[in-house]
């Protein structure tokens, strides 16, 4: 059987239903040293930095990006990247708030 190839916020919110607080986020995809899944915090967002750089890709809601001292706000379609070990989170934002995350390359980001 072929692994699946296309995936859908809905699908992925199937997957982490009942989850709550920084727990509410569930890789969906896995291939090399890429790994992407959905987001979709209640209340607080309590990540620190990622080994890996990211991107994120909102799908849903609105609010605030911190990251390294600069903020800036957010809205669905946009596409925000961090580079590995950067201090970033999500504040202010709405309770119907998820986004893509998609993790590439070494330990430490890429040059």
């Amino acid at each position: 059987m072929t692994p699946p190839f296309l995936f859908t916020p809905a699908s992925a919110m199937t997957a982490i239903a009942g989850r709550t607080g920084i727990q509410r986020f569930e890789y969906m995809i896995r291939h090399g040293s890429m790994k992407a899944g959905l987001y979709a915090p209640q209340n607080r967002d309590e990540q620190g930095p990622h080994k890996q750089d990211e991107l994120y890709v909102v799908v849903t809601g609105t609010g605030t990006f911190e990251k390294a001292g600069q903020t800036q706000t957010f809205g669905p379609g946009d596409l925000i990247f961090v580079e590995a070990g950067v201090e970033h989170r999500f504040t202010g934002f709405s309770d119907d708030f998820t986004c893509w995350a998609i993790f590439w390359g070494p330990d430490g980001g890429e040059a």
